[in-house]
């Protein structure tokens, strides 16, 4: 398939929960992703499933997008074109890729408009579907 075919047959949906992004002290094993690095361990998780004493640093309000379709790792620019019309409409993301799909984080405030974006690109959303 061609990028294009990934948007007008594209779906996603919004996980109904809100998330915080930590710069955390440890790991954990009911969080939506742990990244460890060499210089740092992030931890991407529901805001009620976290101890402040972990963070270090700390980004709360935000949503999670999946794009819920198999996404091949030969697939250039998929996210280069989501990533460039939300930004279009001033609107930051913080992106994660799995073995299968990507997903994007948008702050709550953003949510509404980063539908109506995806939207134009032919995505059919789902809301509250993670």
């Amino acid at each position: 398939m061609k990028l294009e075919d990934y948007f007008k047959n594209g779906k996603a949906y919004v996980w109904e929960g809100t998330f915080a992004v930590m710069k955390s002290k440890k790991t954990y094993p009911n969080a939506f992703a742990n990244i460890v690095d060499k210089n740092e361990t992030t931890v991407i998780i529901e805001e009620f499933k976290y101890d402040i004493e972990d963070a270090l640093e700390i980004e709360t309000d935000w949503k999670i997008v999946t794009f819920d379709m198999i996404l091949p790792f030969g697939l250039s620019g998929f996210l280069a074109r989501i990533s460039g019309k939300l930004s279009d409409a001033g609107i930051s993301i913080f992106a994660i890729s799995s073995y299968s799909t990507d997903h994007i984080l948008v702050k709550k405030k953003d949510l509404t408009e980063t539908i109506n974006q995806l939207e134009k690109l032919g995505f059919a959303i789902e809301e509250n579907g993670g």
